[in-house]
């Protein structure tokens, strides 16, 4: 019977089993999913055979992440490009999640270093302290997809020079601290071009995280957050609602991939 074996039709017998044509080290995945070796092998199987330890090809893991998506989602994440903007605990979260859904292009702006009591919800490690959040994200984008395109910009935004860093960016997620930085950066896009931005207001403290929603605010602009609480002693910002929040931001960009605006 016919399968495809890393992209290339083989012929295996009847009853054959994903052991006959494979190492006990490798791993396997079929259809997009992940497969004892024990399992019999039937008609038309996509299988796809990776080494442990070893990076898949491209083409490989293209195909892994379509059976798994579809294709008209792997589509359209892959032909996109965003520009996250602030690499915190919004934008480190919101860039991973991006790279986990294999979107295409990634803008990464930030002019900080890591340091250490970013580690409470960043997505750094101790050994990037020091690091420009640039190339410490950069280096854990690349260990999720290598295959991503990755653009960094190493400079505070601001009116003057925001919409020459975004320019090639479908979508602009806005994610940083200050009030006046988040402001300056929607009016901006918004005046000056026809992208879509999706922004936060509100995550701080440990309320709960059934208050934390995406609301359309305009035709272009999408607001992730509570609305009202903000980082202070005692309410400070802590992972769980921080990445819940970065969660929302990450699936809002999704959904206008897909076309899917909300209300």
């Amino acid at each position: 019977m016919r399968v495809l074996v890393n992209l290339k039709e083989q012929f295996v017998d009847d009853n054959s089993r994903i052991c006959d044509i494979c190492s006990a080290d490798d791993v396997v995945v079929v259809d997009g999913y992940n497969v004892m070796h024990d399992t019999t092998i039937s008609e038309s199987m996509d299988i796809i055979i990776v080494s442990k330890g070893q990076m898949p090809t491209e083409e490989m893991l293209y195909r892994m992440m379509t059976s798994r998506n579809g294709d008209v989602v792997n589509k359209a994440v892959s032909s996109a490009s965003v520009a996250v903007c602030g690499l915190g605990g919004l934008g480190s979260n919101i860039a991973c999640m991006l790279a986990r859904l294999g979107i295409g292009q990634l803008i990464l702006i930030d002019y900080d270093v890591v340091e250490p009591t970013n580690l409470n919800r960043q997505a750094y490690y101790i050994s990037d302290i020091g690091k420009s959040k640039t190339r410490a994200m950069s280096d854990r984008i690349l260990m999720i997809n290598p295959y991503i395109k990755i653009s960094v910009v190493d400079k505070k935004l601001n009116a003057d020079n925001i919409m020459d860093s975004i320019k090639c960016a479908d979508i602009v997620v806005e994610a940083f601290d200050d009030a006046d930085s988040k402001a300056m950066l929607v009016e901006t896009v918004l005046e000056n071009s026809k992208k879509i931005v999706v922004a936060s207001s509100g995550m701080a403290g440990y309320g709960s995280s059934n208050d934390i929603v995406t609301k359309r605010v305009f035709n272009r602009l999408y607001v992730v957050g509570d609305g009202t609480s903000e980082a202070k002693c005692g309410s400070g910002l802590m992972s769980p609602r921080v990445n819940i929040n970065a969660g929302h931001q990450a699936n809002m960009v999704l959904r206008i991939l897909l076309g899917n605006m909300e209300e």
